[in-house]
């Protein structure tokens, strides 16, 4: 079945930046678009970004547009979010997303000082 694992979270200051990975089983990685998404506490899901299959286009919320950057390896059946200039309200579970609407479990991200 389809499986994703996020990782790469944790404690980051303000400023800071951190990558995110997810690695897809279970499915043909390299045919599908994915996701990125967010959930903050107390708050409801947030799209974050989308990339398609082969990497060649992308789009991002407003909220993360100049600071966050997606891409993948097919080879290595990952998706990558790297975050740079992380600021406290970007502290979050972020998911990625099969677009097909499969999600892992997520990994949290905490920007604090």
């Amino acid at each position: 079945q389809v499986q994703l694992v996020e990782s790469g979270g944790g404690l980051v200051q303000p400023g800071g930046s951190l990558t995110l990975s997810c690695v897809g089983s279970g499915f043909t990685f390299k045919l599908y678009d994915m996701r990125w998404f967010r959930q903050a506490p107390g708050k409801g899901l947030e799209w974050l970004s989308d990339i398609n299959n082969i990497g060649s286009r992308t789009t991002y919320a407003n909220s993360v547009k100049d600071r966050f950057t997606v891409y993948r390896d097919n080879a290595k059946n990952t998706l990558y979010l790297h975050m740079n200039s992380l600021k406290p309200e970007d502290t979050a579970l972020y998911f990625c997303s099969k677009s097909t609407g499969e999600r892992g479990q997520g990994t949290q991200v905490t920007v604090s000082s």
